[in-house]
Protein backbone atom coordinates (compact mmCIF):
# COMPACT_ATOMS: atom_id res chain seq x y z
CA UNK A 1 0.00 0.00 0.00
CA UNK A 2 1.15 3.43 -0.55
CA UNK A 3 1.10 5.65 2.72
CA UNK A 4 -2.02 8.68 2.69
CA UNK A 5 -1.42 11.95 1.44
CA UNK A 6 -2.58 13.87 4.84
CA UNK A 7 -0.27 11.82 6.29
CA UNK A 8 2.36 14.09 5.12
CA UNK A 9 0.25 17.27 5.82
CA UNK A 10 1.03 20.26 7.95
CA UNK A 11 -0.69 21.51 9.38
CA UNK A 12 -2.52 18.10 10.44
CA UNK A 13 -5.71 17.92 8.11
CA UNK A 14 -8.86 17.66 9.53
CA UNK A 15 -8.95 13.59 9.31
CA UNK A 16 -5.72 13.19 10.91
CA UNK A 17 -7.35 14.92 13.50
CA UNK A 18 -10.13 12.82 13.22
CA UNK A 19 -7.84 9.64 13.84
CA UNK A 20 -5.75 11.40 16.01
CA UNK A 21 -7.11 9.33 19.17
CA UNK A 22 -6.82 6.18 17.66
CA UNK A 23 -3.01 6.89 16.92
CA UNK A 24 -2.73 7.81 20.43
CA UNK A 25 -3.80 4.70 21.46
CA UNK A 26 -1.51 2.61 18.97
CA UNK A 27 1.19 4.77 19.85
CA UNK A 28 0.67 3.50 23.56
CA UNK A 29 0.75 -0.19 22.69
CA UNK A 30 3.93 0.61 20.73
CA UNK A 31 5.61 2.04 23.30
CA UNK A 32 5.17 -0.15 25.56
CA UNK A 33 6.21 -2.99 23.63
CA UNK A 34 9.54 -1.59 23.15
CA UNK A 35 10.33 -1.68 26.58
CA UNK A 36 10.21 -5.17 26.20
CA UNK A 37 13.50 -7.34 27.16
CA UNK A 38 15.32 -9.18 24.09
CA UNK A 39 16.94 -12.25 23.27
CA UNK A 40 20.78 -11.86 23.44
CA UNK A 41 21.52 -13.66 20.19
CA UNK A 42 25.36 -13.82 21.14
CA UNK A 43 26.68 -11.62 18.66
CA UNK A 44 26.48 -8.30 17.86
CA UNK A 45 23.36 -7.19 16.49
CA UNK A 46 22.91 -3.78 14.48
CA UNK A 47 19.05 -2.47 13.94
CA UNK A 48 18.31 -0.35 11.32
CA UNK A 49 15.17 1.08 11.76
CA UNK A 50 13.30 4.10 11.25
CA UNK A 51 10.19 6.25 13.44
CA UNK A 52 7.60 5.83 10.72
CA UNK A 53 5.72 3.70 8.65
CA UNK A 54 6.88 3.35 4.76
CA UNK A 55 10.36 4.13 3.60
CA UNK A 56 13.07 5.69 4.41
CA UNK A 57 16.22 4.30 3.83
CA UNK A 58 16.83 1.49 5.42
CA UNK A 59 17.85 -1.09 2.81
CA UNK A 60 20.79 0.98 1.24
CA UNK A 61 21.91 1.52 5.03
CA UNK A 62 21.92 -1.91 6.03
CA UNK A 63 24.28 -2.56 2.45
CA UNK A 64 26.38 0.84 3.23
CA UNK A 65 26.67 -1.15 6.61
CA UNK A 66 27.35 -4.56 5.49
CA UNK A 67 29.76 -3.61 3.44
CA UNK A 68 31.95 -1.74 5.83
CA UNK A 69 31.84 -4.83 8.30
CA UNK A 70 33.44 -6.89 5.54
CA UNK A 71 36.00 -3.88 5.33
CA UNK A 72 36.81 -4.69 8.91
CA UNK A 73 37.28 -8.64 8.54
CA UNK A 74 33.70 -9.09 10.06
CA UNK A 75 31.43 -11.67 8.71
CA UNK A 76 27.40 -10.01 8.30
CA UNK A 77 24.41 -11.35 7.39
CA UNK A 78 21.53 -9.33 7.08
CA UNK A 79 18.33 -10.21 8.88
CA UNK A 80 15.35 -9.01 7.37
CA UNK A 81 11.47 -9.96 8.20
CA UNK A 82 10.64 -11.32 4.49
CA UNK A 83 7.72 -8.49 4.11
CA UNK A 84 5.47 -9.52 1.04
CA UNK A 85 6.72 -12.91 1.09
CA UNK A 86 5.08 -16.36 2.16
CA UNK A 87 7.92 -17.82 3.45
CA UNK A 88 8.05 -17.53 7.54
CA UNK A 89 11.66 -18.81 7.71
CA UNK A 90 14.01 -18.70 9.29
CA UNK A 91 15.57 -19.60 6.12
CA UNK A 92 19.16 -18.37 4.00
CA UNK A 93 17.94 -16.72 0.82
CA UNK A 94 18.77 -17.84 -2.34
CA UNK A 95 18.14 -15.00 -5.16
CA UNK A 96 18.76 -17.64 -7.99
CA UNK A 97 16.32 -20.09 -6.52
CA UNK A 98 13.70 -17.94 -4.27
CA UNK A 99 11.41 -15.60 -5.87
CA UNK A 100 10.14 -11.83 -4.31
CA UNK A 101 6.76 -13.97 -3.88
CA UNK A 102 8.20 -16.49 -1.79
CA UNK A 103 10.60 -14.23 0.09
CA UNK A 104 9.99 -10.95 -0.19
CA UNK A 105 10.98 -8.06 -2.89
CA UNK A 106 14.17 -6.73 -0.37
CA UNK A 107 15.22 -9.95 0.40
CA UNK A 108 16.06 -10.66 -3.07
CA UNK A 109 17.35 -7.50 -3.66
CA UNK A 110 19.79 -7.66 -0.66
CA UNK A 111 20.80 -11.58 -1.20
CA UNK A 112 22.72 -10.20 -3.82
CA UNK A 113 24.95 -8.63 -2.41
CA UNK A 114 25.19 -9.79 1.27
CA UNK A 115 24.09 -13.78 2.80
CA UNK A 116 20.58 -12.45 4.06
CA UNK A 117 18.22 -14.54 6.28
CA UNK A 118 14.33 -14.00 6.33
CA UNK A 119 12.59 -15.02 9.32
CA UNK A 120 9.16 -13.95 11.16
CA UNK A 121 11.02 -14.97 14.48
CA UNK A 122 13.98 -12.80 14.83
CA UNK A 123 15.77 -14.26 17.73
CA UNK A 124 15.23 -17.91 15.43
CA UNK A 125 16.80 -15.81 12.02
CA UNK A 126 19.85 -14.22 14.42
CA UNK A 127 20.41 -17.75 15.47
CA UNK A 128 20.36 -19.44 12.21
CA UNK A 129 22.47 -16.74 10.84
CA UNK A 130 25.25 -17.56 13.90
CA UNK A 131 25.29 -21.06 13.14
CA UNK A 132 25.97 -20.29 9.57
CA UNK A 133 28.70 -18.25 10.53
CA UNK A 134 27.67 -14.62 11.07
CA UNK A 135 30.21 -12.48 13.24
CA UNK A 136 27.49 -9.92 13.22
CA UNK A 137 23.95 -9.49 12.39
CA UNK A 138 22.61 -6.23 10.42
CA UNK A 139 18.76 -6.04 11.34
CA UNK A 140 16.53 -4.50 8.53
CA UNK A 141 13.59 -3.12 10.50
CA UNK A 142 12.69 -4.16 12.97
CA UNK A 143 13.54 -0.83 15.70
CA UNK A 144 9.95 -1.50 17.31
CA UNK A 145 10.63 -4.93 17.55
CA UNK A 146 11.68 -6.04 21.26
CA UNK A 147 12.01 -10.16 20.50
CA UNK A 148 15.81 -9.39 19.58
CA UNK A 149 18.40 -7.66 21.92
CA UNK A 150 20.44 -4.91 20.02
CA UNK A 151 23.46 -3.43 20.13
CA UNK A 152 23.05 -1.00 18.46
CA UNK A 153 19.93 1.24 17.18
CA UNK A 154 19.82 3.10 14.47
CA UNK A 155 16.75 5.00 12.83
CA UNK A 156 16.98 6.31 9.13
CA UNK A 157 15.26 9.24 8.82
CA UNK A 158 13.56 10.84 5.30
CA UNK A 159 15.46 14.17 5.07
CA UNK A 160 11.91 15.54 2.79
CA UNK A 161 9.79 14.00 4.51
CA UNK A 162 10.61 13.68 8.19
CA UNK A 163 7.77 12.34 10.83
CA UNK A 164 4.99 13.80 8.18
CA UNK A 165 2.56 15.57 10.36
CA UNK A 166 3.91 14.20 13.44
CA UNK A 167 1.04 11.98 14.60
CA UNK A 168 0.84 8.08 14.95
CA UNK A 169 -0.74 5.67 12.60
CA UNK A 170 -3.71 5.61 11.56
CA UNK A 171 -3.79 9.34 11.56
CA UNK A 172 0.07 9.81 10.61
CA UNK A 173 2.87 7.89 9.94
CA UNK A 174 4.81 7.66 12.95
CA UNK A 175 4.89 3.74 14.83
CA UNK A 176 4.73 5.20 18.36
CA UNK A 177 5.49 9.13 19.83
CA UNK A 178 8.57 10.40 18.48
CA UNK A 179 9.53 10.93 22.00
CA UNK A 180 9.33 7.15 23.29
CA UNK A 181 11.11 6.45 20.52
CA UNK A 182 14.04 8.23 20.71
CA UNK A 183 14.48 5.80 24.15
CA UNK A 184 14.85 3.23 21.97
CA UNK A 185 17.90 4.47 19.92
CA UNK A 186 21.24 5.27 19.35
CA UNK A 187 21.69 7.02 16.82
CA UNK A 188 19.61 8.97 14.23
CA UNK A 189 20.49 9.09 10.42
CA UNK A 190 18.83 12.08 8.21
CA UNK A 191 19.01 11.05 4.13
CA UNK A 192 18.60 13.70 2.50
CA UNK A 193 18.20 17.42 2.86
CA UNK A 194 15.11 19.47 3.79
CA UNK A 195 13.51 20.72 6.98
CA UNK A 196 11.74 18.16 7.31
CA UNK A 197 14.63 16.23 8.51
CA UNK A 198 16.43 18.74 9.84
CA UNK A 199 13.56 19.09 12.54
CA UNK A 200 13.90 15.46 13.81
CA UNK A 201 17.40 15.81 13.48
CA UNK A 202 17.19 19.05 15.82
CA UNK A 203 14.91 17.16 17.92
CA UNK A 204 17.59 14.03 18.48
CA UNK A 205 20.28 16.20 19.23
CA UNK A 206 18.08 17.87 22.28
CA UNK A 207 17.36 14.49 23.43
CA UNK A 208 21.28 13.58 23.31
CA UNK A 209 21.20 11.42 20.68
CA UNK A 210 23.77 11.03 17.46
CA UNK A 211 23.04 12.47 14.28
CA UNK A 212 24.55 11.32 11.14
CA UNK A 213 23.75 12.68 7.96
CA UNK A 214 23.90 10.96 4.26
CA UNK A 215 22.80 11.44 0.20
CA UNK A 216 21.93 8.34 -1.46
CA UNK A 217 23.66 8.89 -5.38
CA UNK A 218 22.96 6.30 -8.06
CA UNK A 219 25.64 4.75 -9.41
CA UNK A 220 27.45 6.51 -12.38
CA UNK A 221 26.88 4.03 -15.47
CA UNK A 222 23.38 4.71 -14.07
CA UNK A 223 24.10 8.93 -14.25
CA UNK A 224 25.74 8.42 -17.68
CA UNK A 225 22.96 6.62 -19.41
CA UNK A 226 19.91 9.15 -17.19
CA UNK A 227 21.53 12.24 -18.52
CA UNK A 228 19.15 13.98 -21.05
CA UNK A 229 17.06 10.48 -21.23
CA UNK A 230 13.49 10.84 -21.56
CA UNK A 231 12.35 7.86 -18.59
CA UNK A 232 9.08 6.63 -17.34
CA UNK A 233 9.42 6.76 -13.58
CA UNK A 234 8.32 3.55 -12.07
CA UNK A 235 8.41 2.52 -8.23
CA UNK A 236 6.79 0.64 -5.62
CA UNK A 237 8.85 1.70 -3.09
CA UNK A 238 7.38 3.84 0.64
CA UNK A 239 8.36 7.59 -0.50
CA UNK A 240 8.25 7.13 -4.45
CA UNK A 241 9.56 10.94 -4.02
CA UNK A 242 12.74 9.65 -3.21
CA UNK A 243 13.44 8.01 -6.76
CA UNK A 244 12.07 10.60 -8.72
CA UNK A 245 14.57 12.82 -7.19
CA UNK A 246 17.30 10.45 -7.96
CA UNK A 247 16.60 10.67 -11.23
CA UNK A 248 16.06 14.55 -11.60
CA UNK A 249 19.49 14.76 -10.25
CA UNK A 250 20.91 12.74 -12.43
CA UNK A 251 19.76 14.86 -14.98
CA UNK A 252 16.80 12.46 -16.73
CA UNK A 253 13.62 13.67 -17.97
CA UNK A 254 10.76 12.53 -16.32
CA UNK A 255 8.10 12.45 -18.75
CA UNK A 256 5.82 10.30 -16.45
CA UNK A 257 5.46 8.73 -13.17
CA UNK A 258 4.08 5.71 -12.25
CA UNK A 259 4.14 4.83 -8.30
CA UNK A 260 2.90 1.49 -7.32
CA UNK A 261 2.02 1.27 -3.93
CA UNK A 262 5.28 -0.34 -1.57
CA UNK A 263 5.83 -4.20 -2.45
CA UNK A 264 3.56 -3.63 -5.52
CA UNK A 265 3.05 -7.56 -6.96
CA UNK A 266 3.98 -6.66 -10.61
CA UNK A 267 1.34 -8.57 -13.56
CA UNK A 268 1.71 -9.42 -17.17
CA UNK A 269 -0.98 -6.53 -18.15
CA UNK A 270 1.29 -3.95 -16.38
CA UNK A 271 4.43 -4.78 -17.85
CA UNK A 272 2.51 -4.96 -21.79
CA UNK A 273 1.29 -1.30 -20.41
CA UNK A 274 4.64 0.16 -19.66
CA UNK A 275 6.03 -1.37 -22.18
CA UNK A 276 3.51 0.53 -24.56
CA UNK A 277 3.67 3.68 -22.83
CA UNK A 278 7.61 3.88 -23.79
CA UNK A 279 7.31 3.40 -26.78
CA UNK A 280 4.80 6.18 -27.61
CA UNK A 281 6.54 8.62 -25.42
CA UNK A 282 10.06 7.64 -26.57
CA UNK A 283 11.52 7.08 -23.35
CA UNK A 284 12.74 4.28 -21.05
CA UNK A 285 11.40 2.84 -18.01
CA UNK A 286 13.86 3.88 -15.26
CA UNK A 287 13.03 1.90 -12.28
CA UNK A 288 14.57 1.03 -8.49
CA UNK A 289 16.52 -2.48 -8.03
CA UNK A 290 14.02 -3.06 -5.51
CA UNK A 291 11.42 -3.09 -8.39
CA UNK A 292 13.55 -4.88 -11.07
CA UNK A 293 13.68 -8.53 -8.95
CA UNK A 294 9.97 -8.03 -9.70
CA UNK A 295 9.64 -6.31 -13.33
CA UNK A 296 12.87 -8.08 -14.43
CA UNK A 297 11.98 -12.04 -14.48
CA UNK A 298 8.35 -10.70 -16.49
CA UNK A 299 10.08 -8.68 -19.11
CA UNK A 300 10.43 -9.83 -22.49
CA UNK A 301 13.81 -9.89 -23.62
CA UNK A 302 12.96 -8.29 -26.98
CA UNK A 303 12.57 -5.68 -25.04
CA UNK A 304 15.37 -5.06 -22.40
CA UNK A 305 16.13 -1.94 -24.11
CA UNK A 306 13.47 -0.22 -22.67
CA UNK A 307 14.10 -1.33 -19.07
CA UNK A 308 16.55 -0.04 -16.51
CA UNK A 309 16.89 0.04 -12.86
CA UNK A 310 19.00 2.98 -11.35
CA UNK A 311 21.01 1.49 -8.12
CA UNK A 312 21.94 3.90 -5.34
CA UNK A 313 24.30 3.82 -2.97
CA UNK A 314 24.19 5.97 0.15
CA UNK A 315 27.49 8.15 1.48
CA UNK A 316 28.13 9.04 4.63
CA UNK A 317 29.36 13.03 4.89
CA UNK A 318 30.97 12.53 8.59
CA UNK A 319 32.44 8.53 8.58
CA UNK A 320 34.20 8.50 11.33
CA UNK A 321 31.20 9.36 13.32
CA UNK A 322 29.59 6.19 11.98
CA UNK A 323 33.12 4.38 12.40
CA UNK A 324 32.94 5.30 16.41
CA UNK A 325 29.48 3.99 16.45
CA UNK A 326 30.67 0.20 15.27
CA UNK A 327 34.10 0.39 16.88
CA UNK A 328 31.65 0.31 20.16
CA UNK A 329 28.78 -2.01 18.82
CA UNK A 330 31.56 -4.83 17.63
CA UNK A 331 33.46 -4.37 20.94
CA UNK A 332 30.27 -5.69 22.58
CA UNK A 333 29.74 -2.44 24.30
CA UNK A 334 27.23 -0.61 21.90
CA UNK A 335 24.74 2.10 23.25
CA UNK A 336 22.26 -0.04 23.68
CA UNK A 337 23.94 -1.66 26.69
CA UNK A 338 23.75 -4.89 25.80
CA UNK A 339 26.76 -7.33 26.66
CA UNK A 340 28.27 -10.70 23.74
CA UNK A 341 29.80 -13.25 24.02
Amino acid sequence: MRAPGFWWRLPPAPLARLLQPFGWLYGALTSRRMRGKGVDAGIPVICVGNFVAGGAGKTPTALMLAALLRMRGETPFVLMRGYGGTLTGPLEVDPTRHTPAEAGDEPVLMAAHIRTIVSRDRPAGAGLARMLGASVVVMDDGLQNPSLAKTLRLAVVDGFGGIGNGLCIPAGPLRAPLSGQFSGTDAVLVIGAGPAGEAVGSAARSAGIMVLQGHLVPDAASTDKLRGQRVLAVSGIGRPEKFLATLREAGAEIVADHAFGDHYAYGASDIAALIAEAKARNSVVATTEKDMTKLGPLWPEGERTLLMAVPVTLVIERPKDLAALLDRALAGSGPAGAAHS
